[in-house]
């Protein structure tokens, strides 16, 4: 469904007139102004902070030249996923070491300490610092989550609708759900109903975005799973 589509079926809800353009003479319609405005904060309320989607999720390299130590994280960068580990190309054994407090990661350098085997990374100022510094053709990979959740009809994808013709990369009724609640809490009209129906489609959605786990079986389990219990289970 694209943006007129979904704007044209939210409107029919909440007793709005239905547009015959949302973009077209916006500048003058305080209606669509707000539409817009809530499709934008709904997308990316959903992409940003329900989960690490999988449709969202992407992977980016550095390469070293011997000299550079600080990398620019990527124009579409959002976040770190929640299981996400900066790997050296030199080593499939063990993630690099995360230096999660920048003034730590400042005294670490100035005493040229490491106790990591496989290196060093934290991040500030936008950028991923490493440490130590990538050799010439030595890389560091890792996955993080795209802040662009529309794709648009001009081609590529943004993180804010742009035309009528621009849709949500995600699930598209949940997206519609979502902004009819909002909608209705925004002008104070009862919306609790609503929102359970947006909480259920979430949630319903979220639940099928990645397959469930494999507790007990043949295949091998997924490297983040922990086991806390070693031992044969008890039938």
């Amino acid at each position: 469904m694209t943006l007129l589509s979904v704007v044209r079926d939210v409107c029919a809800v909440v007793g709005v007139q239905l547009p015959t353009s949302v973009f077209s003479g916006i500048t003058g319609n305080r209606t669509m102004q707000e539409m817009v405005a809530l499709a934008n904060e709904m997308a990316q309320r959903i992409a940003y902070d329900v989960r690490d989607w999988t449709k969202l999720r992407t992977t980016t390299t550095f390469t070293g030249d011997g000299a550079t130590t600080a990398f620019d994280l990527p124009a579409n960068y959002k976040r770190m996923l929640l299981t996400s580990n900066v790997w050296r190309s030199t080593s499939a054994i063990s993630p690099m070491n995360f230096i999660a407090d920048t003034d730590d990661w400042l005294n670490r350098r100035a005493r040229n300490a490491t106790e990591h085997p496989y290196g060093e990374w934290t991040m500030y100022g936008g950028k991923m610092h490493i440490f130590p510094t990538l050799s010439a053709g030595q890389s560091v990979y890792f996955s993080y989550l795209d802040k662009n959740c529309i794709d648009l009809t001009a081609g590529g994808r943004g993180d804010v609708f742009q035309s009528d013709l621009d849709a949500f990369t995600l699930d598209e009724r949940m997206f519609k759900l979502g902004m009819i609640a909002q909608w209705k809490a925004q002008k104070g009209s009862p919306y609790a109903e609503d929102m359970g129906s947006f909480g259920d489609a979430m949630a319903m959605v979220a639940g099928h975005d990645s397959p469930s786990p494999i507790i007990i079986g043949r295949r091998s389990i997924s490297a983040t799973t922990k086991i806390a219990y070693p031992w044969p289970v008890p039938s």
